[in-house]
């Protein structure tokens, strides 16, 4: 393969943690801040529902865009109905955004990210709002040569024409870039179509879907990366 320039990532499970435990304690605060009477476990599941319809309406071809806030704000309309609650969407969305702003770095991404930074530029492409994404990468404190949003870009991945736009944005071939993401459809998909090196960072073990496209490299750690970088295999 081509010399690797360029390493572009996502953002959410694989530079900084967004486990659904996470979740389950923004529902808490706005269970809590609403003085809704319902449980945690309750909201959470029958926003999910919602929140999956929003995943897979978003991927079909003639879909108007929505952000991550309109989704989620729907989200939480039809989960308020379910139980009859009298509670507010938008400050819960607002919240969600608020809370996702704040999600910490895995123990190694700094040190990881350091380490090859003098050697490769790096950039961000994430699903995700700008609410959201640009304060969580600043707090990184990293030098990202671009950052790009499902938002700034109005397509979510795997959609092909993201990840071109990001290319374009660096003025790098795909041949000399690597995406690393935790998602075989959203990035090992997106960005191997295009002709990116792909390195999933599986950190649980999933098994390779087979009827997905494989990726090029699997790692446990963002630790791994630099040795991949540097052999170029």
């Amino acid at each position: 393969m081509s010399q690797i320039t360029t390493v572009i990532f996502d953002m959410y499970e694989t530079l900084v943690e967004n486990g659904p435990h996470l979740w389950q304690a923004t529902f808490q605060e706005i269970i809590d801040s609403q003085q809704l009477p319902v449980s945690t476990g309750d909201l959470w599941r029958e926003w999910k529902v919602a929140e999956v319809n929003f995943r897979n309406r978003r991927l079909e071809p003639d879909s108007p865009f929505e952000s991550y806030f309109e989704g989620w704000r729907d989200c939480f309309v039809k989960a308020f109905r379910v139980f009859g609650l009298d509670g507010d969407p938008e400050a819960a969305s607002h919240r969600s955004i608020l809370d996702m702003s704040l999600r910490a770095p895995y123990e190694e991404t700094v040190e990881a990210l350091k380490a090859i930074q003098g050697n490769w530029r790096m950039a961000v492409l994430s699903n995700a709002d700008d609410g959201y994404l640009l304060p969580n990468v600043a707090a990184l404190g990293l030098d990202f040569a671009e950052v790009l949003s499902s938002e700034g870009g109005r397509a979510y991945k795997p959609d092909q024409g993201l990840f071109r736009e990001m290319l374009r944005r660096l003025n790098v071939p795909a041949s000399e870039a690597a995406y690393v993401g935790d998602r075989q459809f959203e990035d090992v998909l997106g960005a191997g179509t295009v002709g990116m090196t792909t390195v999933w960072i599986n950190r649980t073990g999933v098994a390779v879907d087979p009827e997905l496209l494989t990726p090029n490299h699997q790692i446990k750690s963002l630790l791994e990366l630099h040795d991949i970088l540097s052999t170029g295999e």
